[in-house]
């Protein structure tokens, strides 16, 4: 749990330093403007009032109180004298809201005036020539309690705070939600050891990536555990392997010791042969699986084919035909060895004859080895491809493979960017390699 709670910590301070700055500059921007900008509202709504009542008072003369003007129910029309002569309901027989007059040539003052039960903004404008003489119309607008107040910053602090610790919690409860999962994941992961790679880490039902990564984990951890019971099976299989042709060895040696036989002799260096080549298969193996490149060149698979060919001595009598031009890019070693396992097993398994094919078959070039003997059964076809897998219920002529032969040539041919399966012959054998044109 220390791994979830460190990350959800740290996401949560996260989130909370930068709310924090977001709102504390949102508070200071508000404290900033938000009072100038609302007095400078309240002053042009009252300017706006003062004309009007300025232009009512240029044709007539109020018998009554005064209406209001959107919103605007604070109005006076005071002479120079000093006396209210209109004013709106309310303000009937109460003295100016304000001494201030236009001076110095102006036509408008402004005023601010606080009374007990408030402030008010006041914006006054002369006229010389209403239907009352030389007056001043005044209007007023009360003050919000906020702009006269210190509560503003208060609530808008307080607000803040509020606003930042439940985004903290939010935050904290949210990466706890988030973060559950993959700590599940994390603590399932925990449990699984190299002894026991059958269990796996519970799938949330939620569709979301933390799914499809426990998915995926799950995926690896399938994937895994089918490697290392293959490499088990490896090495299981190849210490049987290795133990025979050991067996037979030292028994050969200790009768030659014993009774020095030519025939004997040469058993043992047969039997010595056949445990380099396993040894040399499985160092091939392992470093095909290593993925360890080699240099590789522009090969006419055709002419590779005849000199392997007539390279190696065979049983049988072989047909080939061959399409010349057909190129592949690839290590000249590996791709021999493919070939040479190919038609050494077509000349193991076969009755009477074998047949050898190269063609171009669109961007690919195509290889096939056929030979006449017992077949390889359908359901048997990719497990010839298995390490250490010999038919020898089916293919009773192999009498000295290991079992890695076949497996080596798909690796090679994968490698490569081909492929080599065993295709449809009949009751014949067909094996089919495919690699990229170059």
């Amino acid at each position: 749990m220390v791994f979830g709670r460190s990350i959800r910590a740290r996401m949560t301070i996260a989130t909370v330093v930068v709310f924090g700055a977001i709102v504390f500059a949102w508070v200071v921007a508000i404290l900033l403007t938000y009072p100038a900008r609302a007095r400078a509202d309240l002053i042009d709504q009252a300017d706006d009032a003062s004309r009007h009542l300025t232009m009512l008072i240029s044709r007539q003369q109020f018998t009554g109180p005064i209406p209001p003007r959107k919103g605007v129910f604070v109005m006076q029309v005071v002479d120079r004298e000093g006396r209210v002569v209109a004013a709106n309901e309310g303000l009937t027989g109460r003295p100016p809201l304000t001494r201030a007059r236009p001076t110095g040539g102006y036509s408008r003052v402004q005023d601010r005036v606080c009374l007990p039960d408030g402030c008010l903004i006041v914006v006054g404008m002369s006229h010389p020539d209403s239907v009352y003489g030389p007056v001043v119309a005044y209007a007023a607008l009360r003050e919000p309690f906020l702009l006269r107040s210190p509560f503003l910053p208060l609530l808008l602090s307080g607000s803040a705070a509020v606003m930042v610790a439940l985004l903290g919690w939010g935050a904290w409860y949210g990466t706890g939600l988030v973060l559950a999962p993959v700590e599940r994941i994390r603590w399932g992961l925990e449990r699984i050891s190299a002894q026991d790679l059958r269990r796996r880490v519970d799938v949330p039902h939620t569709g979301d990536e933390v799914a499809q990564l426990a998915a995926t984990v799950n995926d690896t951890l399938a994937r895994l555990e089918d490697a290392v019971e293959r490499n088990r099976r490896f090495v299981s299989d190849a210490s049987h392997e290795l133990r025979s042709p050991i067996t037979a060895l030292m028994v050969r040696l200790e009768a030659g010791m014993e009774n020095p036989d030519a025939a004997d002799w040469q058993a043992a260096f047969d039997d010595a042969q056949r445990l380099s080549d396993i040894v040399h298969d499985l160092l091939l193996m392992a470093r095909l699986d290593e993925g360890v490149e080699t240099e590789k060149e522009q090969l006419d698979l055709g002419v590779l084919v005849e000199e392997e060919v007539a390279r190696r001595p065979s049983r049988l009598p072989l047909t080939m035909d061959v399409e010349p031009g057909v190129f592949v890019r690839g290590s000249r070693l590996r791709l021999c060895r493919v070939l040479t396992n190919l038609l050494s097993n077509a000349d193991r398994y076969g009755d009477s004859r074998v047949w050898v094919s190269v063609r171009g078959q669109g961007d690919q070039a195509v290889v096939e080895v056929l030979d006449d003997g017992p077949g390889i059964p359908v359901e048997m076809r990719e497990r010839v491809f298995e390490r250490f897998t010999r038919l020898d219920q089916t293919r009773s002529r192999d009498a000295g493979g290991s079992g890695l032969g076949l497996p080596i040539a798909r690796d090679i041919a994968r490698a490569h960017g081909g492929t080599l399966e065993v295709g449809d012959g009949g009751p014949k054998t067909r094996m089919i390699l495919r690699l990229p044109r170059d």
